[in-house]
């Protein structure tokens, strides 16, 4: 394995899953990843779902961890017969699989991300035909640690229809004691035949007190109302973390105070976040900003079903807002309405590279249509 500058497997402020050595609130999949390897069936390829930021990369390479430290069942049977199957994929920092990893130097683990494009310097898109064609490669090297070998692919997502066809094939006629681990955020974009030839893990989002020990966890410095960053993040460790770092928490906030002027509209206020997200250099902004109209709008279509706004609130004075502007099933239908429009407004606006300051003027205009109505 070897390091790059720009890592799209890591969370921005977060550290990098293989520096995760402790996984939250995700005990049912630890467990049945560790009774298929002690009934000495282990499946080759693995899919590890669930919503982003719950901890799936950092499952796979615990999992990548202690499959390159652990002897196979049976392996270390002295006279007295094999020890008792393991019952955590913990592993000592001290192990020398665990020193390799973390020196990104052990040659049983190779992790495919999106790539560097050679001729543009940049960061690609997704993953393609070549990322998976260097596994040939991997596979051809000398066996270390008994022949066992691991692959990641983060996430498996991102692949287009080459890489994943190559992977594929490789699904089809494993190499000898390989595991293959997919993180995937949305499986339903991977082939039917991907998904037919792995088993499954699912994660899950984390609840309050899993949130908060995991956050701790990361050693960041967190807003002094975690709440509302709980709130914004919906169990996602790693959506919290962009949230924080981004200035997400403010966003949404502002938005809230926005909302709460309509069916008049704060001018000044839209034009300043319109503005913001045009800025040279913001598209992690501008993203982030988008999915805040996303969160602001599910919550007042929630509010709206319920008749209650969601506890606990995502920033001061929410709830009045969520209960003036969408307090009863026709506006909470109506927000829902709505909110599947703008959606799908921005995704054909930034297909065709319309202006971010355009867009999010439009979003604002049909907020306030819909606040109106």
């Amino acid at each position: 394995m070897s390091e790059e500058n720009d890592r799209p497997d890591q969370a921005p402020g977060a550290p990098h899953p293989r520096d995760t050595t402790r996984l939250i609130g995700q005990d049912h999949a630890e467990h049945a990843f560790l009774e298929a390897f002690a009934s000495e069936r282990l499946h080759h390829g693995w899919l590890i779902t669930g919503p982003k930021g719950v901890g799936k990369a950092t499952l796979a390479w615990r999992i990548a961890r202690f499959l390159l430290a652990t002897p196979d069942a049976g392996e270390d049977a002295g006279m007295f017969g094999a020890p008792p199957p393991p019952t955590t994929l913990d592993i000592s920092p001290d192990h020398p699989v665990s020193h390799r990893m973390a020196a990104w130097a052990e040659p049983g683990l190779a992790c495919i991300t999106r790539s560097i494009n050679e001729d543009t310097k940049k960061l690609r898109n997704e993953i393609v035909v070549e990322d998976i064609r260097k596994l040939g490669k991997f596979f051809g090297l000398s066996a270390a640690d008994g022949g066992r070998r691991v692959v990641i692919v983060d996430s498996a997502d991102e692949m287009n229809t080459s890489a994943a066809n190559a992977l594929l094939k490789m699904l089809e006629e494993p190499p000898a004691r390989t595991t293959l681990l997919l993180v995937s955020h949305q499986p339903t974009r991977l082939l039917p035949t991907i998904r037919s030839r792995c088993r499954i893990l699912r994660l899950s989002p984390l609840g309050p007190d899993d949130m908060a020990t995991a956050l701790a966890q990361t050693g960041i410095e967190l807003p002094q109302n975690s709440d509302h960053l709980a709130a914004l993040a919906s169990g996602s460790v790693g959506a919290a973390l962009r949230i924080a770092a981004l200035g997400g928490m403010e966003m949404y906030a502002e938005l809230v105070g926005l909302l709460a002027s309509m069916p008049r509209t704060d001018r000044a206020r839209a034009l300043a976040l319109a503005e913001a997200a045009a800025q040279r250099n913001a598209t992690d902004k501008f993203e982030l900003l988008l999915n805040m109209f996303d969160i602001l709008m599910s919550r007042l279509a929630r509010t709206g079903a319920t008749g209650e706004a969601p506890l606990p609130e995502a920033c001061i004075n929410e709830s009045e807002t969520l209960r003036s502007l969408g307090g009863n099933a026709q506006k909470g239908r109506a927000w829902a309405e709505v909110s599947a429009e703008i959606t799908a407004r921005t995704r054909h606006g930034k297909a065709v590279n319309l202006d971010p300051a355009s867009l999010v003027l439009d979003t604002v205009f049909k907020m306030q249509e819909t606040a109106a109505r």
